[in-house]
């Protein structure tokens, strides 16, 4: 476990009134214990209680990544598939006294079963959200963080070099695809960050496009969203490409892009707020004629999750800090015709901010 974080959620959870908070597997308990599992049909249950040792309701067979985490013997409570998991719940919220605790849960992954479960062994259990506690904790990256997200920024756009001279036209947005995850993994990424967006022509339209079995053509524009991970951290980074020759209101929709990227980039700092950098990049557009086709906030914030606090959105008023690290990904998309979308990862320094990827955005030509 990292010392430095639990001092750090210790302050926060009592700053926030609780008495304590409840993680289940995925990115929080990961960030906090080095604890790596995934959400099954064996429940999993790490308490961090405000005043004491954190405790776990784990399965047996993965007990020794509790040991490895340093959680003590005495607070491992582990439990076998033949005995069921019920007694190990029992014993946890009997020996923590939960009854008594006002408990941070994670509101976007704990399941009913876990709350249920603990509910039920201990009855005066009152619980709170805990995202407040673990964005404030997770908001600032630290030197260590910010290098990690570095590495997988420049492995992902390392394979996205070796691609470019592959792209062929006919090749279809599945092959395209798979042939960017292989070489993310081949440039030494741990695994990808999602599956890569690949999309071209019409398809492009949409943001969140699945690929597809539509080959590439003469005259489209190819978005592509992809990234890497790296010891548990992302990289998310899209690019646009013409396929061969595109016309000339396709261009102009590129650099209207590109520009909004640029200044929503431009007023990324220290006090800025997400809302800023949300109008900053969304104004060029709406200038450009092109405001109607924009309709996603500009970026969002980028850690142990691919999505995270803070977001580039209207309505975001909280200053941006040094250590926040988020995407700008203005874009615009005309249904039955294209797409264009343009995304960097920015972190805030002292006094601006630092592009952390660091590829062209020029317009490619590929094909």
């Amino acid at each position: 476990m990292n010392q430095n974080r639990l001092d750090k959620l210790t302050h926060q959870i009592l700053a926030h009134g609780v008495d304590g908070i409840a993680l289940v597997p995925g990115p929080n308990m990961a960030y906090l214990s080095g604890i790596h599992s995934h959400v099954s049909e064996r429940p999993i249950v790490l308490i961090y209680p405000a005043d004491d040792e954190p405790a776990i309701i784990i399965p047996g067979l993965e007990a020794m990544k509790a040991r490895a985490a340093g959680i003590p013997e005495n607070r491992i409570f582990a439990w076998s598939d033949d005995e069921g998991y019920t007694s190990a719940f029992q014993q946890a919220c009997a020996m923590l006294e939960l009854s008594d605790y006002l408990l941070g849960v994670e509101a976007l992954h704990m399941r009913v079963l876990e709350l249920e479960l603990l509910k039920r062994y201990a009855p005066g259990l009152s619980t709170t959200h805990a995202e407040p506690i673990l964005m404030a904790l997770r908001a600032v990256k630290d030197a260590e963080e910010l290098a990690t997200m570095q590495r997988a920024i420049a492995i992902a756009e390392r394979a996205m070099e070796r691609l470019i001279p592959q792209i062929e036209i006919g090749m279809t947005e599945k092959q395209v695809a798979a042939l960017l995850t292989q070489l993310q993994l081949e440039e030494g990424a741990d695994a990808i960050a999602f599956g890569p967006i690949v999309s071209t022509g019409p398809n492009a339209a949409s943001p969140h496009a699945v690929p597809t079995e539509r080959p590439l053509q003469e005259g489209d524009l190819l978005v592509i969203d992809w990234g890497c991970l790296v010891d548990g951290y992302p990289s998310d980074i899209t690019r646009t490409f013409a396929v061969g020759n595109i016309d000339a209101e396709l261009r102009h929709i590129y650099e209207t892009v590109k520009l909004a990227n640029q200044q929503g980039v431009a007023v990324s700092r220290p006090g800025a707020t997400g809302q800023d950098v949300d109008r900053a990049a969304r104004q060029v557009i709406e200038d450009a004629g092109y405001g109607e086709y924009f309709f996603h906030r500009t970026g969002h914030g980028l850690g142990v999750e691919g999505h995270e606090p803070p977001y580039m959105m209207e309505a975001n008023t909280e200053p941006l800090i040094p250590g926040n690290v988020f995407t700008v990904e203005p874009g615009i998309y005309i249904a039955g015709r294209a797409g264009v979308r343009i995304e960097d990862d920015v972190v805030i320094t002292a006094d601006g901010h630092r592009s952390l990827t660091t590829m062209t955005r020029e317009l490619i030509t590929v094909g």
